[in-house]
Parts: structure tokens; C-alpha cells; sequence
């Protein structure tokens, strides 16, 4: 989101607060949500692609709705007018490229009416005859869980997206030789994705609540939290939704500094230190073994600033809606050590992974026929899980290694902390904390050296030049 992404979303968001009648919160709330996603996504070089892309997000959206949905419950009028709003929003936008001036949501011209309205159409009777025949069926949800875990695959790895947008650029009659992976551009998937997920495991797993279509596009889609994050659960996110929310001053204010600060954090803190960042350009260009660990300080606390930033603004929008969105960071470069870090920094991607990966993985160890020492179904969870999060980011070798520098480094702690357990120390508590912070910041910034370059050469070269070795 760009500052004037959230200064009008601030103020739609106070004007919402204070205008609207509770009875008439979640549907603005679903409206606005579907508008501000064709609004935030980026241009593509990829004809139309703008406007399929979010297109896109709905529809898969209402899919995952349609069969984690209890089979014998009957749609109600509510779905029913939800769907009908969803149509006449996504055909209402493409209808907009006939608008002149008024012309348009999204960054380039919808396509033709033509294409647009059989689109929908065709998306509609495939939703209902999945709802219809498949409802509740575990091979059904899993089929849809493989085949976004196969879309993030695709979009995450530079040939399989190059690929991807070479055929749908053959699609558009436009020249392949000019496909790049990153004209697939779509904006928030990472985040759709995981909440998706999250409502198709525990649709299987039977904890999933009854849910209206509303609130879960809503769920899926909000907002403030659509571009950054942070991971909300389907479950409390419904209790805020259904809740009766009536804005007040003292919600303004804690919303509006929240809002505030972080766009201090993101647009001051995070913008100015960026010039000074550890980078592709600057880490080749810097022999200093000083300069180099200035630019992985500053990228390192740039990179603090800019995600906590965001995630500042998503929870002071969620606020002014009535939706208490959870914390994402609590101060991570003060703790003195990893498993401490990876407990206050990005809370809910960690959470995420830990529910429906570590906890099942090491569960099934445990539980299997050959009896694992507890030091390896430990190693195998926090590697596996640490490596899983390093390829979320990307499927490149660098973001392999710096998972594997994360589960590596959470498994000694793992270990130290069971050796160490009822030893008595002869360190001062204070100082033993303080050389834990020192150690534990140290760890992670050495470990965004591969985080922010792009390839192993470069980092190698970078570390090199940190530690004075580089030839």
C-alpha cells in the first residue's frame, strides 16, 4: 500500500465508523474489501491480467466456501444476496472500461464486456455444482489444497512463472519472447493463500465454525490486512465480524496513533535507511568490512521497520472496523534467543506453520511405528519447518539456505537450553541476557545476508567481507 492507499483508507475506514448502522457493517465492510483489492492490485504487462488476478482471488475464495460448507446445510437468502453483490461488483468493474473519465478501479482497462460476463457466469454454475456435489468431501478439499500449494509453487519459482506468463501471453496474442516471472504480479496471494488453507484444513480436521459466504470472503480478503498480513484464524476473525461494533473516541485514538506510527515506522524509518540497505548493487561495491556491517545493520533494522510498519497500519484499519487483528511483532531484536525471535517476529506466519506443519510432522514421529529420539523429531520439525518458511519467500537457493541458518540455529538452542536446564549459572542475569540480545541480533542479521541478495555467490562474498576474508 502506498501512503495514499492509507490516508483514503483511514478515512473511509472513520467515515464507516461513524456513519454507517452496525446492521450495515459487514456488508460495506465485504464491499469495500472486494473494491480495495482490485484497486491495490499492480499493473501487469500482461494484457487484462489487473483485473483477472483479483477477479481470481474472489472466485477461489467463494469456491473454498462453497465445499468446507456443512453438505446438509441449505443456502440461505443472505448467501444468496451475498453472491449476487459479488457478481454484480466484479461485472460492475469490468462494465466500468465503458465509463469514460469515470473510468477505471483497476490500474488498465478491463476487458470487454464480452469476455468479462461469460467469465463470471461460467465461474458461478462451477462454484454452485462444487457446493452442490462436493460439499465437505476430503477429496475435494484436498484437491483444492494441492492445487494452491501448485499455484504458490508456480508463482515462487522464477522458470516455472517465467513459463506461466509466456502461456498466457500466447493467450493474449502478445510476444513470449518478452516473458518474465514477474508479469504475474498477483497482489496478496501469499497471504489469500494461507487463509485458504487454514479453512480447508480445519474444514478436514471438523473445527472449522459454520460460516456465512460473507464472512468468510470477507476473512479471506480483508483489506488491511490483504497486502502484509498478519495471518488472522477464520474462527476469532468471524467474532469480531458478528460482533456489535459502535465506534467511539477512545477506538479513534488508540487506532489513529497505531495508523500513525507505523506509517512513521514504514515511510520515515524503514524509506530513509532503505538508501543505506544491504543490496545486490551496494554488496559488491563495498570492501569496507565497517561499511558492510552498516549496511546489514541498516538493512536489518529497514526491513524491522517497513514489515512491523505495515502491520502497524493493517491493526489501526482493523481497529476503526471493529476487527482487533492479531500482533505480529513484540520488539523481536530485544530477545535473547532464537526461539524467543521466532515467538515475537512475524507471530502469525510462525503460528501458521507451527499448527499445520511442525505440530502434525512431529506428532506423526512420535507416534509411528519406529521410535525417533526426541533430539531428531525436534531437528527434523525445526528444520523442515524454518526451511518450509525460507521457500514461502521464494523457491531460490538463497532463501533454502537462510531457512536452513534458521533451523539450524533454533536446534542448537533447542539443545543448549535442555543442557543448561536446572544448571546453575554463575553470570549475572543482566549481563547473560544482554550477551543473549547481542548474540541472538548478530545470528539474525548475519542470517539476512542471504535473505536480501539473490544469489549464494553474493552472500558468500558478503560474509566473506564482513569477517575481513574477502580477497
Amino acid at each position: 500500500m502506498t501512503l495514499n492507499h492509507i490516508l483514503f483508507f483511514s478515512a473511509a475506514a472513520l467515515a464507516a465508523g461513524l456513519l454507517s448502522r452496525p446492521r450495515w457493517r459487514a456488508n460495506l465492510l465485504l464491499l469495500g474489501s472486494v473494491l480495495a483489492i482490485y484497486w491495490l492490485q499492480p499493473s501487469t504487462p500482461i494484457r487484462n491480467l489487473d483485473f483477472w488476478l483479483p477477479t481470481a482471488t474472489l472466485a477461489v475464495s467463494v469456491l473454498v466456501w462453497a465445499v468446507t460448507r456443512p453438505a446438509e446445510t441449505a443456502n440461505s437468502r443472505q448467501d444468496l444476496h451475498t453472491g449476487i453483490v459479488l457478481t454484480l461488483a466484479v461485472a460492475g468493474i469490468g462494465l466500468a472500461r465503458y465509463l469514460g473519465p469515470l473510468c477505471c478501479l483497476t490500474p488498465t482497462r478491463p476487458p470487454q464486456a464480452a469476455q468479462v460476463l461469460p467469465v463470471v457466469a461460467l465461474a458461478a454454475v462451477l462454484i454452485w455444482l462444487a457446493g452442490r456435489f462436493f460439499s465437505g468431501r476430503a477429496s475435494a478439499l484436498n484437491l483444492i489444497s494441492a492445487a494452491l500449494l501448485a499455484l504458490f509453487i508456480i508463482l515462487k519459482t522464477e522458470p516455472l512463472a517465467a513459463a506461466a506468463s509466456a502461456w498466457l501471453r500466447s493467450r493474449t496474442g502478445q510476444s513470449t519472447a518478452f516473458a518474465s516471472p514477474l508479469d504475474i504480479r498477483w497482489l496478496g496471494f501469499s497471504y489469500v493463500a494461507f487463509r485458504l488453507l487454514h479453512t480447508l484444513r480445519d474444514r478436514l480436521n471438523g473445527r472449522l465454525p459454520g460460516l456465512s459466504l460473507s464472512a468468510l470472503v470477507t476473512y479471506v480478503i480483508f483489506f488491511p490486512a490483504f497486502t502484509a498480513g498478519p495471518i488472522d484464524r477464520v474462527q476469532r476473525f468471524s467474532k469480531d465480524l458478528e460482533a456489535d461494533f459502535r465506534l467511539d473516541a477512545e477506538t479513534v485514538w488508540r487506532a489513529g496513533r497505531r495508523v500513525l506510527l507505523g506509517i512513521f515506522k514504514k515511510f520515515v524509518l524503514a524509506d530513509s535507511l532503505a538508501l543505506i540497505a544491504l543490496s545486490p548493487e551496494n554488496a559488491l561495491q563495498t570492501a569496507s568490512p565497517l561499511w558492510m556491517w552498516t549496511l546489514v545493520y541498516a538493512y536489518a533494522l529497514r526491513l524491522y521497520y517497513d514489515f512491523s510498519g505495515y502491520t502497524d497500519i493493517a491493526i489501526g484499519l482493523g481497529q476503526l472496523l471493529g476487527v482487533q487483528l492479531p500482533e505480529n511483532f513484540t520488539q523481536p531484536y530485544r530477545k535473547a534467543n532464537l526461539t524467543a525471535f521466532w515467538n515475537s517476529w512475524h507471530i502469525t506466519l510462525a503460528q501458521w506453520f507451527r499448527a499445520y506443519f511442525f505440530n502434525p510432522l512431529t506428532r506423526t514421529l512420535r507416534s509411528g511405528g519406529r521410535q525417533w529420539p526426541l533430539a531428531a523429531i525436534v531437528f527434523a520439525g525445526q528444520l523442515g519447518t524454518m526451511i518450509l518458511i525460507g521457500l514461502w519467500h521464494g523457491v531460490t537457493w538463497n532463501f533454502f539456505i537462510w531457512g536452513l541458518w534458521h533451523g539450524l540455529g533454533l536446534f542448537i538452542h533447542n539443545r543448549w537450553a535442555e543442557f543448561t536446564k536446572g544448571r546453575s549459572s554463575r553470570l549475572d542475569p543482566r549481563l547473560a541476557n544482554l550477551g543473549g540480545v547481542l548474540l541472538t541480533f548478530h545470528y539474525v542479521a548475519l542470517g539476512w545476508v542471504w535473505f536480501a541478495l539473490p544469489l549464494p555467490a553474493q552472500s558468500w562474498h558478503t560474509l566473506q567481507t564482513l569477517l575481513g576474508l574477502a580477497g
